[in-house]
């Protein structure tokens, strides 16, 4: 079987080729990057020291396209993945479409021509904010959890904003929110509806480009909603690996921040290995069955979410003590607590995540014990 994977060179796309090359006798990887994101450089030697044939080009150039040769599937792992992509001044709107919807475009006409099978590793941040936004919410055990039994979203919107719980909660929570929202989180029925953000609507732009280019050429769709990613040589950003980047900031003794809500980092993410997805990829590359649901949530779910106090109080035991500043400034389509339902994608394809939170976080610890200029060198 031959796959090419964009954005090879990535935290994630490089953790999976190696993945696909440990678990598969018979796959040949072609991995194509463009080694804009800082770090993804230090990927390119070691890949290809594996035998894969990594080319340097960029999926929005047609010509670096038409240089591949044909695959039987095709990985999308290259994205600009911050949720602050277009609005931070970093990178504007045009060029964050281009890159994340346009890539994609092309890489669809690839499939098309070559019959592929396409798979697009998705994010959480397709899920409509406001409703997440003013989610009624509670302090339990130094993190945010939803009160979802009772309260009206809207009405406790600054509640949620603020961190705090609301003591008079009064109208029924909306059936569809309900429905589709509960302690084990998010699931796939959950609303979709502007606003998501730039980077969220670049993303499920493509999964509904993604979906009609299948349906249309026939070819197989696959689309994996993924929650926060995490593991060692991840190039950690504030706005993106938070969990790498708190854990190397921490061992640098560098300033953090607990920024929005109530300034205490009561806010809660999910997470997961990259490497615990490619099992789950392997399955739907070896069985291109059209009638399977094409769109699932995988993430390491609620065994596996924390919140940032929780995340520091692990940093402190293991990396000693450090000053964290408040800042009850929110930031854009910031959120108290996102955490996905993966029970969905357990039933139809048997995947689970394996790498309890723990061993990403010390596996993260380790690389930065060894990696003492990772932050300098990624940012």
């Amino acid at each position: 079987m031959k796959i090419v994977i964009t954005g090879i060179c990535g935290f994630a796309g490089s953790v999976i080729a190696r993945g696909l090359l440990e678990h598969c006798s018979d796959v040949e990887i072609i991995g194509i990057d463009s080694l804009i994101r800082k770090g993804s450089e230090t990927n390119l030697a070691p890949l290809r020291d594996l035998g894969v044939d990594v080319r340097v080009g960029d999926i929005r150039n047609q010509d670096d396209l038409d240089s591949l040769p044909p695959a039987d599937w095709v990985l999308d792992c290259a994205a600009n993945p911050s949720v602050l992509a277009g609005v931070d001044g970093q990178t504007s709107a045009t060029e964050l479409l281009d890159h994340n919807l346009g890539g994609t475009i092309r890489l669809l006409e690839y499939c098309r021509k070559n019959k592929a099978g396409f798979i697009l590793l998705s994010t959480s941040r397709v899920y409509s904010i406001p409703p997440l936004a003013s989610l009624p919410v509670e302090i339990v055990n130094t993190a945010f959890r939803p009160v979802l039994e009772m309260g009206n979203w809207p009405q406790n919107a600054q509640n949620a904003q603020n961190g705090l719980q609301s003591e008079s909660l009064v109208n029924p929570v909306p059936l569809v929110a309900k429905t589709s929202l509960s302690s084990a989180g998010v699931t796939e029925s959950f609303s979709t509806e502007p606003p998501i953000s730039l980077y969220g609507s670049s993303k499920k732009c493509s999964e509904l480009l993604a979906l009609e280019y299948g349906l249309t050429f026939d070819f197989p769709v696959r689309i994996n909603r993924c929650g926060v990613l995490a593991g060692a040589g991840q190039f950690g950003k504030a706005d993106q690996g938070i969990f790498s980047f708190w854990i190397h900031s921490w061992a640098r003794r560098r300033p953090l921040r607990y920024i929005g809500f109530d300034g205490m980092g009561h806010q809660v993410r999910d997470c997961l290995h990259p490497r615990d997805i490619v099992p789950l990829l392997i399955s739907q590359m070896g069985d291109p069955d059209r009638s399977v649901e094409p769109i699932f949530n995988v993430s390491g779910g609620a065994s596996s979410a924390m919140s940032l106090s929780q995340l520091s109080a692990w940093c402190t035991g293991r990396l000693g003590s450090h000053q964290v500043d408040a800042d009850t400034n929110p930031r854009p389509f910031d959120i108290p607590w996102m955490v996905l339902d993966s029970s969905e994608v357990q039933k139809a394809w048997g995947w689970k995540p394996v790498t309890p939170t723990d061993d990403i976080l010390e596996e993260i610890a380790q690389h930065s014990e060894q990696n003492s200029k990772w932050l300098e060198l990624v940012s």
